[in-house]
This record gives structure tokens, sequence and C-alpha cells, in this order.
């Protein structure tokens, strides 16, 4: 175990002690410093205290970190679409129905296990023991575009750029019904949804959310469909899932946020998506080594394009190679 101690030089009555650890240690997450008190694993004037502590000038902050666990995840040969890679990161084309990470219920074949074995464990510490070289997620049922990072300073860099909104994340995305403005703005915050944890709401009192934005371009329209280019601006757990469905166009397939619209849907059609049509079309960074600005496009999944066929009746690889 090390451990680390320092002084705080300016009082911060109006923040908490948990926010101000984050943004001395930027490598690490408010959660970290949480289990660190919760653990009495961080004290303040050799006391252990609450997140919602303030810093006050003159307090000794002595802070336990625990010696990293060992490597429990296993490298598995799972075949990878890599869309690029140098030695700071990789892309690769995300496959729908794949997890990204170890988590409850996906303890292996994730695309962890995977990146262990093609990069040999040359992987950003920084996610932590189940989350090497990941920077940001994707759903287990949307596809698309993923960005890995190999090394601490990539990662750093990488996650600046998506604070900072300095990225552009497009998806191509399957909404049920027609009528929306050809272009328009999503700005409606995200929260939890109050009757069901699991799943994420615009709450009735904006207050309640954190802020979030979504533009988009429809790029056809079917009898009973559309097909639209979305890009977030914010990145909010399922935002482009809740902010249509926030519009009365949920996507389809999505069981979650458009069950009656999707049923109606396969009513009216015949057509049941096997999944919500969803995919992280392309990802626009600048590149922390080089300094160049790279756009990174994943070809659409079979799925996507045979749900477009059916509802849209057009073609989609030729329709956005053409837009």
């Amino acid at each position: 175990m090390r451990t680390e101690e320092f002084i705080v030089e300016t009082s911060l009555p109006s923040q908490r002690m948990d926010v101000y650890l984050k943004n001395r240690f930027p490598d690490q997450s408010r959660g970290t410093f949480q289990r660190l008190m919760e653990e009495g694993n961080l004290l303040v004037n050799d006391q252990p205290i609450r997140p919602t502590r303030h810093p006050r000038a003159g307090d000794k902050v002595t802070i336990f970190w625990p010696d990293p666990k060992p490597m429990e995840i296993q490298p598995e040969d799972i075949p990878l679409e890599i869309l690029y890679e140098d030695e700071s990161l990789l892309v690769l084309n995300k496959q729908a129905g794949i997890c990204v990470h170890p988590a409850a219920g996906h303890s292996e074949h994730t695309l962890v296990n995977a990146l262990l074995h093609h990069c040999q464990g040359q992987l950003s510490g920084i996610g932590g023991v189940s989350r090497p070289g990941i920077v940001h997620r994707l759903d287990l049922n949307t596809s698309g575009v993923l960005l890995v990072a190999k090394n601490d300073s990539t990662h750093q860099q990488i996650t600046a750029q998506f604070s900072e909104r300095s990225t552009e994340k497009h998806y191509l995305a399957l909404l049920c019904g027609t009528g929306l403005p050809s272009e328009g703005k999503i700005e409606a915050p995200i929260a939890r949804d109050t009757a069901d944890r699991k799943r994420m709401a615009v709450p009735q009192n904006p207050a309640l959310g954190r802020s979030a934005l979504t533009t988009y371009k429809i790029l056809a329209t079917g009898p009973s469909a559309s097909l639209v280019d979305a890009q977030i601006h914010t990145g909010r757990t399922h935002q482009i899932r809740v902010h249509f469905k926030h519009l009365s166009h949920p996507l389809v397939g999505d069981e979650v946020y458009g069950k009656r619209q999707n049923s109606a849907l396969t009513r009216q059609t015949g057509f049941s998506a096997p999944r919500q049509m969803l995919h992280a079309w392309k990802l626009s960074f600048t590149h922390p080594l080089t300094h160049q600005r790279l756009l990174i496009t994943a070809p659409p999944p079979k799925d996507l394009t045979e749900a477009v066929s059916q509802l849209i009746q057009t073609d989609l690889t030729s329709l956005i190679q053409t837009g």
C-alpha cells in the first residue's frame, strides 16, 4: 500500500471533497475516492470523512492507495474487426451482442478479454482491472465504432477530448414512425427513471437531470420508419434511445424504450428487429501523438442493412456512400 499526503491550499466551501480530489487526480474517478473514504483509506487531519465534506485551507489529506489487484480477466482469442491501429490506440467495429467489459452476467467473452489477447496486455490501466484500455463504451446491443487506448497518456488525452466535446460521434438510428422535421435538435436533460432504476428518462423537472444534446438529420423515410444520422454532443447513458423516445419515435427493436411502438410496427409490417437498430457510424477525434484529425467509419452491420431494406425500401450501403 502506497501512502500520499498533501495540504489543501484554498478553502472551497461550495465544492465536495470527492469532486475536489477528482479534479486534483484526473486519472481517478469520484467513485474511487468515495470507496477510499468508505474503506478508511482516505483521511483528513487523520480522521475519516464523508464525500460531502468541503475542502478547507490547511487540511492535511492522507490517501492510502491500495496495491493494484492482479489481473483476473483472462485473454481470449476472439476475432476483432479492427478499423485502425497504431502503437497508441486502436479503433474497433464492435458487433452487437458482445459486452464491452466484464459485468454481472458477462464475466467472460467480452471485448476486454479479446483486447487482452490481441494487445498482449499492452492497454491503458486507467480504467482499472475490469476495463483496461476502455475510453468509452457502447451498449450491449449497439454496434459500431469503439476507441481503445493502449497506454495511460493516450487514455488521458482522449478522455479529455470526450470531456471537452471536441470529438464528433455520429450514429445511424432507425426510428419507429415518420413525420419528424428533416433536421432537428433535441435538448432535454436525462436522469434515472424514478419508476425503474435500470432505465433512463427525461424528467418532468429539468433540474433533476443532466444536460444532454442530440442533433439529427433524416437520411430516408419509409411508410412506417425513418432513418436518421444522429450526432450526440454529450455522452449520457442511453442518450439517443431516450431522446427519440422523448419525441415519440423510439428506435426500431428497442424493447426497453419503445415496446408499444415496436409491437405496432410488427403488426403493421410483419417485421421484428433482433435488437435496437443503433449503430455508432462515425467517430472523429485528434490523434494524441500526431495531432492529426482522424475520421473513422464503421460499415453498418447486416441486421441494420436488412431492416432498412425492409422498412425504408432502400439500400443502406449505397445511401450512406452517396450521402
